[in-house]
């Protein structure tokens, strides 16, 4: 006999999928005033944090498929948020930077980022905050640990 499935409220996928939408609402909302998707947002954000970036490593920061990363960095160059390089070496590589304007945006929506965090922190606590963090990590299969 086959164990029976958990409760859909036990059930991590489903939790998961809940707790995303839960987090992302707000950033939706700060979003909402900039013109500038979720996915674009985490582009500049990597690049903010980290820099040059060669598009595959920029792919993997960010969270995304490497076809999709394409598309997104074609429309933020075509915003001028960031510029694309190619590696004098291999001419296959590129090479994603934010611009001053694409760092503006981050700079200007900082704050209100930094207060929707600390919202997260409010609800959970900052220990339970760093916790769920450390835990969702240990799930990561690209983590570094």
């Amino acid at each position: 006999m086959a164990k029976s499935l958990p409760s859909t409220n036990r059930s991590l996928p489903i939790a998961l999928i809940r707790a995303r939408e839960g987090v992302m609402s707000p950033i939706r909302e700060m979003l909402s005033e900039t013109g500038i998707t979720e996915q674009q947002w985490r582009v500049l954000r990597v690049l903010a944090e980290f820099g040059r970036l060669d598009t595959k490593t920029l792919a993997d920061r960010s969270s995304l498929l490497f076809p999709s990363l394409t598309r997104i960095a074609a429309t933020l160059r075509d915003k001028g948020f960031v510029t694309q390089t190619r590696d004098d070496k291999d001419r296959r590589r590129q090479f994603i930077e934010v611009t001053p304007v694409g760092q503006l945006i981050i700079d200007n929506h900082a704050p209100q980022a930094a207060i929707i965090v600390e919202g997260f922190k409010e609800t959970l606590g900052e220990q339970d905050y760093e916790t769920l963090l450390d835990l969702l990590t240990r799930l990561d299969p690209g983590a570094q640990n």
